[in-house]
C-alpha cells in the first residue's frame, strides 16, 4: 500500500448531461502531481448504479461517451500512480427502481437509507437476492478488462434483513423470521458468503488482487470480518460526524491485527458528496500526521465533478499535506506500536462474550472515553480484543461494562499471576449474569446503588482540587471490601430527586456520610465503582480523568514515556524493526467547535517539549535526531535510567528518531 492516496468518488445522476466532457489525461495527471498523490481509487460503478466504462454486465451512464475508467487508469499508470477500482455494492439506485424486491427490508417492511418515495436518496440491496450474481458479473468484468491495482467495494456489512428472499430462507431452515437472532445469523451467513464469492471471482482472474469491503466501521472483536479484507481502510472523516476521537480508537485496534491499514479522511468541510467544501490546510496536515503517528498510511476523499475536471483548489490543498507525508514516509514504514497499557474494548468483549446481554451493540462511549483519557494522560497504549496476547502489557483496562465469561476469566487470571495489573470500572469484571464479580478485585459486589447521582470522596489529593465530594454522573455499584484497600468512599445524597423530595436545580447534595468503598486497590489492580470512561466521553468532567490517571499512576509508576505536552497533545512511539530504531511522534492541534463541526484552523506551535523514555530494547540508543529535518538531538540520562531529550519546537507534528547501536 502507498502512503499518499486519494479516494475519488463519482456518484453522478443520469439527469446531468455531458458526463466527463472536460476530462483530459494531462489535467488529471497534473492534479495528481500537484497533490503528490501516488494512488487514486477510481470508479467503475457509482451509487446511482451506472458504469463509467463500456459494459455488458452493467449499463454505462447514459451521458458518457467514452471509457472514463480506462482513461483514468491509463493516465495514472503513465505517471506511476496506482489505481484501485471502486464499485458500489450496497447501493444501485437504477436497479432499486426496477427490482424493489431485492432491497433490504426491516421487520416493518421498510427499506434502509431512504424510507419513503418522496425523499431523495438511495436504497440498500440485500446480498441474499439475485442482485449478488449481477454484482459479481460487474466485478468480474472490471477485473478482466482493466489493470486494477485493487478493488474497493462500498456499503457492505452484516445486515438484518426481512426481505422475502431472507424470509423464505429462514422458513426453509425451520427458523422463525420474527426471531431477531435468527435474522442476524442469516445476515452473518449472507455477508460471509458474499466476501467468499468476491474473493473467488477476483482470484479466478487475478489471484491475490487486494480487496477491501467498506462498511464505515471496523468492528472491534470481529477479526473474521477484518481478515476478509487484504488490508483495512479506516473511514473516519472528523468533520463528517466521526469527530477527532474516532480515528485513534480505530487505528489503535487495527495496529494489533497484523494488517496494513490506512486512515481515510476527506478534503470536504463536512462529509462525502460535498461540492465546493474545503478543509483548512492545517486540518489535513494534522489528520494525515495523525495517521502516520498511529502506524497508518493516508487516504483523502474527493469527488470528481460530473464534467470530469479535477478541482485545482482541492489538489493544492491535498498537496500541502502530502508534501509533508512524502518527506516523512521513511520513518513510518513497517512500524509496530510500543504500549504499556491495553484497553480491552467493550465493543470487542460484547461480541466475544457468548452470554452478553447486548452482543451486537455497535458503539459505546466507554471505549472512546478510555482512549481520550489515556491520550490526554500521554500514556502509550493499544486497543485490543479478547484474542490478543495480554502478556505484552503491564496494565489492562476493562472499561465500564466488560463482562467476564469463563474463557476470559482464565486468561485474566493467568495475566495477573504473571504480574499484570487490572483497572476495572463500573460493571466491568462481572459475570455475564451480572450478579457477582468473576475476578478477584478485593471486593464483593452488593448491588447497584439506588441513589443517583452519588458522590465520591477520595482518600488522596487530586491535582486540581485536592479532596472533596465529587459528583459521579453514571450508575454506581455497591461493594464491600474482601481483601482490598479502600482509596475513597461512596457518599449518597440525602434523597433522590422526586416530585416530593428535590433540592436545588439539578440534584440533591451529598449527605457527607460514607456509604462504602468507591475505589479499591488489591493485589490484582484497582476497581472503581462508576463508569468513568463512558462518563468522561459524555461530559468531559476533569475529576473523572484525574481519578483514572491517579489509578494508572499507582498501577504503572514507571511508564515507558513521560512528556509535558498539553492535554490536547498526542504522543505515540512506533518501532521499526528492520531499521532498528524507535520513532516518537508528537502532535498538537486544537479543534474548535464551529456550529456543529469541529474545525482545525490555527496550529499553535509548542516550544521545549520534554520527553523521557524507557525503551523496551536492551540495546543502547546511539543517536537521536528530528525527522525529516535530520537535526541532531542531544540526549541525557535521568537518575532512574530513562533517556531524556527536549524538542525545541513542535508545529503540528514532529518525529524524534532514536537509532539503536
Amino acid at each position: 500500500m502507498r502512503f499518499r492516496q486519494v479516494h475519488l468518488d463519482f456518484h453522478t445522476s443520469e439527469a446531468i448531461p455531458g458526463i466527463g466532457r472536460h476530462f483530459s489525461r494531462s489535467q488529471f495527471q497534473a492534479m495528481l502531481q500537484v497533490g503528490r498523490v501516488n494512488s487514486v481509487t477510481v470508479f467503475s460503478k457509482c451509487h446511482h448504479g451506472w458504469a463509467y466504462h463500456p459494459s455488458e454486465a452493467n449499463e454505462t451512464h447514459p451521458h458518457l461517451e467514452f471509457d472514463l475508467l480506462g482513461e483514468m487508469i491509463a493516465a495514472a499508470h503513465e505517471i506511476g500512480v496506482k489505481t484501485p477500482v471502486y464499485l458500489s455494492v450496497g447501493l444501485d439506485e437504477k436497479l432499486a427502481r426496477r427490482h424493489p424486491e431485492w432491497l433490504i427490508r426491516d421487520a416493518e417492511d421498510r427499506t434502509r437509507w431512504v424510507k419513503n418515495f418522496m425523499t431523495p436518496g438511495y436504497h440498500e440491496f440485500c446480498l441474499n437476492t439475485p442482485y449478488l450474481d449481477i454484482l459479481l458479473a460487474q466485478l468480474h468484468e472490471v477485473v478482466s478488462r482493466y489493470d486494477a491495482d485493487g478493488i474497493f467495494l462500498d456499503i457492505v456489512g452484516i445486515r438484518q434483513c426481512c426481505c422475502q428472499f431472507c424470509v423464505a430462507d429462514l422458513l426453509a431452515a425451520g427458523a422463525d423470521p420474527r426471531d431477531n437472532e435468527a435474522v442476524l445469523a442469516l445476515g452473518e451467513r449472507t455477508f460471509l458468503n458474499y466476501t467468499r464469492r468476491v474473493r473467488e471471482t477476483i482470484d479466478a482472474v487475478k489471484p491475490g488482487l487486494p480487496v477491501y469491503h467498506n462498511g464505515g466501521h471496523q468492528t472491534r472483536g470481529r477479526r473474521d470480518l477484518a481478515y476478509a479484507n487484504s488490508h483495512l481502510e479506516l473511514e473516519s472523516l472528523p468533520t463528517g460526524g466521526w469527530g477527532y476521537d474516532h480515528f485513534p480508537l480505530s487505528a489503535r485496534y487495527a495496529q494489533t491485527l497484523g494488517m496494513e491499514y490506512l486512515g481515510m479522511t476527506g478534503k470536504f468541510h463536512t462529509s462525502w458528496g460535498e461540492f465546493g467544501g474545503y478543509k483548512h490546510p492545517n486540518a489535513l496536515r494534522f489528520e494525515t500526521a495523525l495517521s502516520l503517528a498511529h502506524g497508518a498510511k493516508c487516504s483523502i476523499g474527493d469527488q470528481l465533478h460530473p464534467a470530469g475536471l479535477m478541482d485545482e483548489a482541492t489538489y493544492a490543498l491535498i498537496g500541502t499535506a502530502y508534501a509533508e507525508v512524502e518527506a516523512k514516509e521513511p520513518w513510518c514504514v513497517g512500524t509496530n506500536s510500543v504500549a504499556d497499557i491495553a484497553i480491552l474494548s467493550l465493543e470487542a468483549a460484547r461480541y466475544a462474550c457468548p452470554e452478553s446481554p447486548a452482543p451486537h451493540e455497535r458503539t459505546n462511549l466507554a471505549d472512546a472515553g478510555a482512549v481520550r483519557i489515556l491520550t490526554e494522560g500521554h500514556y502509550l497504549f493499544d486497543v485490543i480484543d479478547a484474542e490478543a496476547d495480554f502478556s505484552r502489557y503491564k496494565v489492562l483496562i476493562l472499561p465500564d461494562q466488560v463482562p467476564v465469561w469463563p474463557e476470559l476469566e482464565r486468561a485474566l487470571a493467568a495475566y495477573t499471576v504473571q504480574g499484570g495489573k487490572l483497572l476495572v470500572t463500573g460493571r466491568s469484571g462481572m459475570k455475564p449474569t451480572g450478579d457477582a464479580f468473576a475476578l478477584d478485585l478485593g471486593v464483593t459486589w452488593r448491588g447497584t446503588n439506588t441513589f443517583h447521582p452519588a458522590y465520591f470522596r477520595p482518600d488522596f489529593d487530586l491535582s486540581a482540587l485536592g479532596r472533596a465530594s465529587f459528583v459521579m454522573y453514571g450508575e454506581g455499584q455497591l461493594v464491600e471490601l474482601n481483601g482490598g484497600r479502600s482509596l475513597g468512599s461512596i457518599e449518597n445524597p440525602y434523597f433522590n430527586r422526586d416530585v416530593f423530595t428535590f433540592c436545588s436545580h439539578q440534584h440533591t447534595p451529598s449527605s457527607m456520610e460514607a456509604a462504602g468503598p468507591g475505589m479499591v486497590k488489591s493485589g490484582n489492580g484497582i476497581y472503581f465503582a462508576w463508569p468513568v470512561f463512558g462518563d468522561y466521553a459524555d461530559n468531559g468532567s476533569l475529576i473523572l480523568k484525574e481519578i483514572a490517571l491517579h489509578a494508572l499512576a499507582l498501577l504503572l509508576p514507571q511508564p515507558t514515556l513521560r512528556c509535558n505536552l498539553p492535554a490536547r497533545g498526542i504522543t505515540t512511539v512506533q518501532y521499526q524493526a528492520e531499521q532498528k530504531r524507535y520513532v516518537n511522534h508528537l502532535l498538537y492541534a486544537t479543534p474548535a467547535l464551529k456550529g456543529k463541526i469541529e474545525v482545525i484552523e490555527d496550529i499553535v506551535p509548542l516550544h521545549n517539549v520534554t520527553v523521557s523514555l524507557r525503551l523496551p530494547s536492551e540495546t543502547p540508543v546511539q543517536r537521536a535526531y528530528l525527522a525529516p529535518s535530520m537535526e541532531e538531538l542531544p540526549l541525557t540520562a535521568s537518575d532512574d535510567g530513562a533517556i531524556c531529550y527536549t524538542v525545541p519546537y513542535v508545529e503540528n507534528h514532529q518525529m524524534i528518531v532514536l537509532e539503536l547501536a
